[in-house]
């Protein structure tokens, strides 16, 4: 019989048992059924009110979900993954139902409203989504290329030149460039510095491809944060991809069309490291960002899904 159990926090042979189940349902679907925010959370904790459901049959754990109720007006954020083996058998119909009884519960001014993120755009997901009345609201495209594909040398603007970011040094000039560049995004968008320290620490974290544009005065133009995928043991069994992690140019320098170059650059370095492939997400409604990826040879390669009830 399977129990449901909420937890505030994990310990950490828990967070290894999640981790391992997340592990074992990428190598299935292809895709992480979580994202880094809950990865996040897991490993160094987060707001008081975000909670872990830990599904267990004896002791296997068999499901898990994270919910983060801090949102008064969006309400509810919810993600969850079902073992492959325990799937098609009503335990993702318990989880969704835990989730939705929670935050009805709660009191929230956001009425009981929960949001639901679908990686990798499972069928499943979204049958599941459909049956409890959840509603599309918004869809992320995963893009890819091949970096085995040529690629053009990147040209800067004269006075641009690109350097990697220092440790303890660039952090007040990122998070400015950053939040001004991403003040309409959801996730991206109000960084401080513990959530840069918290990516710092991270096993991936690589300055040496988190590339910098700055002008003469070492002022920050923008930036191409690049990321490895699978570079460490237990990520997924696939062989590592590179990932355009975070792009951003200040609004304020648009006009000197830095995206395309910190986007080759980015790409070159990760080629140089010897990857095949890099993959990178853009919000599905972003038609000029998509033109510009295509342009460079990106392909639609999966989709991520946000349902809300």
């Amino acid at each position: 019989m399977v129990e449901l159990t909420w937890h505030g926090e994990l310990d950490e042979n828990e967070i290894a048992e999640v981790q391992a189940l997340m592990a074992g349902a990428a190598d299935v679907d292809g895709t992480a059924p979580l994202s880094e925010h809950v990865l996040m959370h897991l490993r160094h904790g987060g707001d008081a009110e975000a909670l872990h459901l830990v599904a267990r049959d004896g002791d296997a754990l068999v499901a898990f979900a994270h919910l983060d109720a801090t949102d008064p007006v969006a309400g509810g954020a919810g993600e969850l993954v079902v073992h492959p083996d325990r799937r098609r058998h009503g335990l993702g119909e318990q989880v969704v139902q835990a989730l939705l009884d929670r935050m009805a519960s709660a009191g929230s001014p956001a009425g009981g409203r929960l949001r639901l993120w679908a990686h990798g755009g499972h069928p499943g997901a979204a049958a599941l989504a459909e049956r409890h009345g959840f509603t599309r609201t918004r869809t992320l495209w995963q893009m890819r290329r091949s970096l085995l594909a040529p690629l053009a040398a990147p040209e800067f603007p004269e006075g641009v030149r690109l350097r990697p970011f220092v440790v303890g040094r660039d952090e007040p000039e990122f998070l400015r460039v950053n939040n001004a560049a991403f003040d309409w995004h959801p996730e991206q968008g109000g960084w401080d510095v513990d959530r840069m320290k918290l990516r710092e620490a991270e096993p991936w974290f690589d300055p040496a491809g988190f590339l910098l544009a700055v002008d003469g005065d070492d002022r920050l133009l923008g930036f191409h944060w690049t990321k490895v995928h699978g570079a460490s043991a237990g990520e997924h069994s696939h062989e590592p991809i590179g990932e355009v992690y975070v792009l951003g140019v200040d609004p304020a320098v648009r006009g000197m069309h830095l995206g395309k170059a910190l986007t080759l650059a980015g790409l070159r370095h990760l080629r140089d490291r010897g990857l095949n492939q890099v993959m990178l997400y853009v919000e599905a409604d972003n038609e000029a960002a998509i033109r510009v990826y295509e342009d460079l040879q990106f392909t639609h390669w999966d989709t991520d899904v946000s349902y809300v009830r």
